[in-house]
């Protein structure tokens, strides 16, 4: 491709996050990516208690684009909310929304302008290729092969680039989705509802897995309640649409009845009743476990904490899942006019405060 076709082809980068020291990477891996430069780069702070203001992110991590970046500090509203701010403060007509977890490939920034140049006007948004490295010798953990979900995952925000036209027309993220979780499903799906289209771009974005401890897949149930609201704004058939693992909340839902019926029926006395509950009860969680234990290392320590979490996941599934219908009940689409989105005003080579767990 030739540089005047490429240098035709505008694109800012915007990346969210909340201070982890990943972000040290992501910046250097773009910084000495292959190229043509972004007109802007947008680091989204979105620590909680953004004051006062402190100096504290790596930006100097960029190099020679140091120049281009700013921050802007959103003090907590989470991964959609910090992803509007940061696009609506851009004035390249491709937006290109980066993780700060992950490292772009050595040629990133010329096969995404390539991605860009080659989208027809009907297409809204480009994805990039995931890889997510795995261990060699050994089998991946339950966390680490979740985590390589992303490679086929579709949309992933991650590596992800729109048009600032189409996210203006749908009203950008919806920020009721207040996790790093299927608020990128919904933009899209609503952006394919709005008459554009979606495709897959070439270029290659590396995301490393990140370390979490064995309670990890507890705290991820809280996304039932995400699905809750996915199936209240986009209906029953959204995970087709998706192309997204439906998961196993109904057969949490049984676990959890069996379960519950057998510590009831044993207060009232029914012991033969009581012990046919609490075998429907084990014979699904040990089904759960074994599911999560068998393509894994099958260390002492990874069985322990896939037999002890898969007892407490299928109720706290459940609990998660009727917060979140019952949140969402009356839940209506998106604010397509973006009013609900609130941040300080970008500070070019300023920095924010606090800190948050999880990804942004």
């Amino acid at each position: 491709m030739s540089a005047p076709h490429q240098a035709a082809v505008d694109y800012s980068v915007v990346i969210p996050t909340v201070g982890r020291p990943c972000l040290a990477d992501c910046l250097a891996a773009l910084a000495e990516s292959i190229g043509p430069e972004p007109r802007e780069i947008v680091i989204v702070d979105d620590r909680p208690q953004p004051e006062p203001l402190r100096e504290d992110l790596p930006l100097d991590a960029l190099g020679p684009l140091r120049e281009r970046a700013g921050v802007v500090q959103t003090g907590g509203l989470g991964p959609a909310g910090a992803r509007n701010a940061g696009w609506r403060l851009v004035t390249a007509p491709w937006v290109a929304f980066l993780d700060d977890d992950v490292r772009v490939g050595a040629r990133w920034r010329e096969s995404l302008v390539r991605d860009l140049a080659e989208a027809d006007p009907t297409v809204a948004g480009v994805q990039g290729v995931l890889d997510v490295p795995l261990p060699i010798g050994r089998r991946p953990t339950d966390w680490e092969r979740g985590t390589a979900g992303l490679v086929r995952a579709q949309w992933a925000t991650a590596d992800m680039a729109y048009r600032a036209e189409a996210l203006k027309a749908v009203g950008g993220f919806d920020e009721r989705f207040p996790r790093a979780f299927r608020e990128d499903a919904d933009l899209a799906l609503r952006i394919l509802d709005d008459g554009w289209r979606i495709r897959r771009g070439s270029r290659l974005t590396t995301h490393p897995v990140r370390p979490a401890d064995r309670w990890v897949s507890l705290r991820a149930q809280r996304g039932n309640a995400d699905d809750a609201l996915m199936l209240r704004l986009h209906g029953p058939t959204w995970w087709q649409r998706a192309a997204a693992p439906k998961g196993r909340i109904r057969r949490h839902a049984l676990t959890t009845a069996a379960g519950a019926a057998a510590i009831a029926l044993a207060a009232a006395g029914r012991r033969r009743s009581a012990a046919l509950a609490g075998a429907g009860w084990l014979l699904g969680t040990a089904e759960f476990a074994r599911a999560r234990i068998a393509p894994g290392p099958r260390t002492r320590e990874e069985v322990t904490t896939m037999l002890v979490t898969s007892a407490l996941i299928p109720p706290l599934a459940v609990w998660h899942r009727l917060v979140g219908t019952l949140r969402h009940r009356h839940a209506s689409p998106w604010d397509a006019d973006g009013s609900r989105a609130s941040a300080v005003p970008a500070v070019p080579g300023g920095t924010g405060g606090g800190d948050r767990d999880g990804d942004a």
